[in-house]
């Protein structure tokens, strides 16, 4: 279970949307998606819970597919998968030290807010990726 958690899977073409494991719940849109490829991973992946965008890509989302990933509880983050090869694997894996910093800082008592702020600037995960973890890993 936690692993499955952990991992990111990277999508480099539209094509590629249909091919996925409906059981994704974190992906990496690795190419500038129109609405309809949004639509389409909602479709391929109902159990999709984070869809996660390059910089220069997210700005170009439209209102409406914000709006419309809103009602369907999916968080539309921000963030790179530096370093990583396709051709080796189709997942990026959230580096486990990662997740094991937050655990601790959890267990220290520290705040969500000091938590994202110091494993994102620590992991190179983004904020909205760390907080995204805070709640699926360790769970309250």
């Amino acid at each position: 279970m936690g692993e499955k958690n952990t991992r990111l899977r990277v999508v480099s073409s539209r094509e590629e949307i249909f091919t996925l494991n409906p059981n994704e719940r974190l992906v990496h849109l690795a190419f500038r998606p129109s609405n309809k490829d949004i639509f389409g991973l909602v479709e391929t992946c109902p159990k999709i819970e984070v869809i996660q965008l390059p910089k220069s890509y997210i700005a170009t989302v439209s209102r409406s597919i914000e709006m419309f990933l809103q009602m369907q509880h999916i968080q539309l983050l921000e963030g790179d998968v530096w370093g990583h090869r396709k051709d080796i694997n189709e997942y990026y894996a959230i580096p486990s030290s990662a997740i094991e910093k937050i655990k601790e800082l959890k267990s220290e008592g520290k705040s969500a807010e000091e938590i994202e702020r110091k494993v994102s600037r620590e992991s190179k995960l983004n904020p909205g990726m760390v907080a995204y973890l805070l709640t699926k890993e360790t769970p309250a």
